[in-house]
């Protein structure tokens, strides 16, 4: 109901406020919208308790007369606490506090966690792409081509899986790439490896199920899937990648695995081909799936890259995860899923709920460097530049850490697993870190059973002279 002024209070049984309540109300700014801050100070001291329900305002003319306003600021601000239910008006007795309003807390229960430092990049960290000045020209004229003339996709909702166009040039790339057996209407565009994994968990995996998963581990793979409530089993990973028959052997009813095969995370090596046979083997026999996680293949610094176990699926039991984070850079939010055709519906159901479609705004643009040669052309410059970072951080380690640690040379991927002869991992990296070192450790990935200690370098994204000067500094630390 609209306020109405009183004049007098005719009902004397009805207490009035005590004389020190503007003491509850903090200083009013002096410019601005006045009626406003009164209404959002009035507010605050209702939701918080500070004015108890049923509690009688103080008269608009009080309000005026102590805060300098206008009558109609103060009038104003009554008629909004009492349109949105905070105050309640009486004709002839006043304006109260209504008797069901929201409380709010003067504190929250729990501190927020503190935001995250992105432009943070230490040497030797992981998850840098390189920046490559002629691909982000060629990448900003193509994508000023598109935004010049948007297309109709950008003014409507899309396919769950994302664009035609864009889906149809990495299906091509894949099969000539990598070796994947897929066409467009497999693939979903994701907003990267992370999500397109959440995709596959959330469609295939019911809580209590058990998943086997490399020990040690991708640790964000391992969150997506306890987060899920599944069964985290953890298969351990040697020389020649995760060994399925101790799988088998420990969890055989396992509802998927998720491996990465080409370049296992963080140890670096290879799945061999038997092994590669046994868990297709496996998948198939059991009705299992595979979460292959090619998240580095384009970066392989000695013979073509290997092909993928997606390639070797002849039962559609694998799933392939990439992405053009690595490759490109992080901030594009692009990566996909090769989704086996007994699964895309209900993968693609669980896109549209969460997600409706991907952002069609950088597709065009991303089409066009796949399908003109762009891309290729931008590969083969990246990876001279990583390689050469590698071979400079396997120097420095070598001249500065060599009594130390062993480092394992990588033939692929974008960071170098170095064990250490003595010492406890954790110590040594938060010792890194205070010298502007970025290590990560390795006995924080595994999941199960006696940990080795090691470094988990990375060499993307730094110039030489950075990696030398950090491996000097790390040495200094390990002394």
């Amino acid at each position: 109901m609209p306020l109405v002024e009183k004049r007098t209070n005719q009902e004397n049984k009805i207490q009035t406020n005590p004389p020190d309540w503007s003491a509850l109300i903090p200083v009013l700014p002096g410019d601005g919208p006045r009626s406003r801050e009164l209404y959002a100070a009035l507010r605050r001291l209702i939701e918080t308790g500070a004015l108890a329900a049923g509690a009688k305002l103080p008269t608009t003319r009080d309000l005026a007369g102590r805060f300098g306003l206008s009558r109609s600021a103060a009038v104003a601000c009554f008629e909004m606490l009492i349109s949105e239910g905070f105050a309640v008006a009486k004709v002839g007795a006043g304006t109260f506090v209504a008797r069901d309003v929201p409380y709010l807390p003067t504190t929250l229960a729990k501190a927020r966690p503190p935001e995250i430092d992105v432009a943070a990049s230490l040497p030797c960290g992981l998850g840098v792409a390189v920046s490559d000045p002629r691909t982000l020209d060629l990448f900003r004229i193509l994508l000023s081509r598109h935004l010049a003339r948007p297309g109709p996709e950008h003014f409507r909702y899309g396919d769950p899986r994302g664009g035609i166009a864009l889906r149809t040039a990495i299906a091509k790339y894949l099969r000539t790439a990598r070796g994947v057996r897929c066409d467009a209407g497999q693939i979903v565009l994701t907003s990267g490896t992370q999500q397109g994994l959440d995709l596959l968990v959330r469609a295939a995996i019911r809580p209590g199920d058990a998943v086997w998963i490399e020990n040690p581990c991708y640790p964000m793979a391992h969150a997506a899937l306890a987060g899920s409530g599944a069964r985290v089993a953890a298969v351990p990973v040697d020389s020649e990648g995760l060994d399925p028959e101790i799988g088998a052997r420990l969890y055989p009813k396992a509802r998927a695995a998720y491996v990465t095969p080409s370049h296992q995370y963080p140890l670096g090596v290879t799945m061999t081909m038997r092994r590669r046979l046994a868990l297709l083997d496996w998948a198939r026999r059991n009705d299992a799936w595979i979460f292959e996680d090619d998240y580095d293949s384009e970066f392989r610094y000695a013979g073509p890259p290997l092909t993928s176990l997606q390639g070797m699926d002849g039962a559609d039991r694998v799933a392939y995860l990439g992405t053009f984070s690595k490759v490109l850079f992080p901030g594009l939010r692009i990566g996909y899923v090769v989704v086996p055709e007994p699964l895309l519906d209900a993968v693609m159901a669980v896109r549209a709920r969460a997600d409706r479609y991907p952002s069609t705004l950088a597709e065009g643009a991303l089409t066009d460097l796949l399908n003109e040669g762009h891309f290729a052309a931008h590969l083969r410059r990246v990876r001279r530049r990583v390689q050469a970072a590698r071979d400079a951080l396997v120097a420095g380690l070598e001249a500065h850490c060599g009594d130390m640690l062993d480092v394992t040379v990588p033939e692929q991927g974008l960071h170098l697993m170095a064990m250490l002869k003595g010492g406890p991992d954790t110590a040594i990296v938060e010792a890194a870190k205070a010298v502007g070192v970025g290590a990560r450790a390795l006995s924080s990935m595994f999941i199960d059973g006696v940990p080795r200690h090691g470094l988990v370098l990375g060499f993307s994204g730094f110039s030489d002279e950075e990696l030398r000067a950090a491996t000097a500094r790390l040495g200094g630390v390990m002394r």
